[in-house]
């Protein structure tokens, strides 16, 4: 059986729950990421996915955005796009072709009123990068 990257292995590990509780610290848990891609040593692309119209929620939330800010301030061009989807749980989420509900790049958040897919936010921003970020450490982009 050959595997492409990227594609699920293992359904019954990834389908596996995870308890957090017992990590309580004070009133925080920990949070999850969906995706993560460290783009040749400039980038990353945080990536986290929601279903229909679920909201962040404010844990998360302030954690991905100091994750970002965070990374971005360490000298890597950072995103975190939210993604959404309507696939059933029992189906399988192409997360290339779901739709990006909104993004946090250079300290803002922007929400897209539009349809845009990840694949496509992902590799317009990849487009953008400069072969050093030392010497152009934030690129314009925009959606």
């Amino acid at each position: 059986m050959q595997i492409r990257k990227g594609e699920v292995y293992n359904f019954a590990r990834a389908s596996q729950l995870r308890d957090y509780s017992g990590l309580l610290i004070g009133n925080i848990t920990p949070t999850d990421i969906d995706g993560l891609i460290e783009y040749k040593n400039i980038a990353y692309v945080i990536i986290e996915l929601k279903y229909g119209d679920t909201e962040l929620p404010y844990g998360q939330r302030l954690a991905l955005e100091r994750l970002t800010d965070d990374l971005q301030r360490s000298g890597k061009i950072t995103i975190c796009i939210i993604i959404t989807h309507r696939t059933p749980s029992d189906e399988i989420i192409d997360v290339a072709n779901s739709d990006v509900k909104e993004y946090r790049y250079n300290g803002k958040w922007v929400l897209l009123n539009y349809k845009l897919t990840s694949v496509d936010m992902i590799q317009g921003f990849i487009k953008k990068l400069p072969d050093n970020p030392q010497q152009n450490p934030l690129i314009s982009f925009n959606y």
